[in-house]
């Protein structure tokens, strides 16, 4: 049996980087997917691909940012599966570096657009159909290591991360007793097509990740998204509101610079 058979999961961001690796990895533990994205091209050539190993999975193409793109994957998940079992809200963005008193307000209100608000509406519609089907089930929402510790130049992204460690908590005491439980995984640095730009700026980066990273390596995709499908699945049946750091021990030290 796989860790998430026959469990109906949408996973947002599912284009590439951690929802791609995290699609392809629920398809192998028998999940039947609903994959999700602003551009419906890269999911709808991901969920192809699945389909040709045997997995089940339909792409839907929709702007998180919004109530009715949200509401879509729900909407998408019931009429493709006839309910919803799990979710991966994944779906972020990031920016350059750089002192949060040189942050735009634009810069500001793009970033939590879809790390923050985009999430919760995604976390809300998942919610609803879940308390209203009455079968309980399970998200996880994407965080990030700036969610539990400070770090320089990234102070808008972890705002919005500090906020989705308060979604957690407010749906665990909201939902919990409907047997929805919600958690969130909090990466370090992982390689992705999002991080390559830093890694390849030339040796410096690649350094300082070794450096503030007791494990000595950035992580990869699948390792998130393998703590992701832990979270997700009935073997992680008792544990509810959770941030679950995957960060190589960095928020077991001091250091992040």
């Amino acid at each position: 049996m796989g860790l998430l058979d026959d469990k109906v999961t949408i996973v947002t961001g599912a284009g590439r980087g951690i929802g791609a690796a995290a699609a392809r990895l629920f398809a192998r533990e028998g999940a039947l997917l609903v994959l999700a994205a602003r551009s419906g091209t890269e999911v709808e050539e991901l969920a192809t691909e699945l389909r040709a190993t045997g997995a089940e999975a339909v792409a839907v193409a929709a702007d998180l940012t919004t109530a009715a793109g949200a509401q879509r994957t729900v909407d998408t998940a019931l009429q493709a599966f006839g309910r919803l079992d799990a979710a991966f809200d994944n779906a972020g963005n990031g920016l350059p570096p750089a002192p949060l008193t040189e942050r735009s307000e634009s810069e500001w209100d793009d970033t939590h657009a879809l790390n923050l608000r985009g999430t919760w509406l995604c976390l809300r519609a998942q919610l609803r159909a879940m308390t209203e089907a009455g079968r309980g089930g399970a998200v996880v929402l994407n965080s990030g290591v700036g969610a539990l510790v400070g770090g320089f130049g990234d102070g808008a992204q972890q705002a919005a991360k500090h906020g989705l460690s308060g979604l957690v908590k407010a749906a665990t005491a909201d939902l919990a007793r409907h047997g929805i439980r919600v958690n969130a995984v909090a990466p370090g640095v992982v390689r992705t097509p999002g991080t390559e730009p830093f890694f390849g700026s030339g040796p410096e980066f690649a350094a300082l990740v070794e450096r503030s990273t007791p494990l000595g390596r950035p992580g990869t995709d699948e390792e998130v998204a393998q703590a992701a499908a832990w979270l997700l699945s009935d073997r992680a049946s008792y544990v509810a509101g959770v941030t679950l750091p995957v960060d190589g021990g960095i928020t077991a030290t001091r250091r992040f610079d």
